[in-house]
């Protein structure tokens, strides 16, 4: 299905992928082991966490995660297990698209404001305006970026 963002500025060929709850185990083991009883959408602070067929999963669009752990405090399906995930609760990234309003010469930085630790950065370039740049060292991938960007230039993965 086309959203409403995808239609009006023709980005047909965006596909939805689901990206799981923070401290998700490995995608074969979480199906496994997810019931599927929503306890994770309830307790999320931010509604994140929404229902996507029978497994929940993080959509961006409604907020940015804060990892608060309630999610996975409250599973007790074994699928969000945070001593599982020594690394953290998961390793997706911002990615800054081509449609980006400053590759098309228009000066954006909404990207940058809600980012709480200043991941996106602003080069200055000559004859045009600054352009948006993650720092991948530094993104903790909490999704705050996503829903203000005007053009959905901004993905995680």
């Amino acid at each position: 299905m086309v959203s409403r963002r995808q239609f009006l500025w023709g980005d047909f060929k965006a596909r939805r992928t689901s990206q799981r709850p923070p401290w998700a185990r490995p995608e074969e083991i979480f199906r496994a082991e997810c019931s599927g009883c929503g306890e994770c959408i309830a307790v999320c602070p931010t509604r994140i966490i929404v229902q996507s067929g029978r497994y929940p999963e993080v959509d961006f669009k409604h907020g940015e995660c804060t990892f608060c752990g309630a999610c996975a405090a409250t599973c007790k399906d074994g699928a969000l297990r945070r001593d599982a995930c020594p690394d953290g609760p998961w390793a997706i990234k911002a990615q800054i698209a081509e449609n980006c309003l400053a590759k098309k010469g228009v000066e954006c930085r909404v990207c940058g404001d809600p980012c709480p630790v200043a991941a996106i950065r602003f080069s200055p370039r000559l004859g045009g305006p600054p352009m948006a740049e993650v720092d991948t060292g530094s993104c903790t991938g909490c999704g705050a970026c996503v829903a203000p960007c005007p053009v959905a230039a901004i993905s995680l993965a």
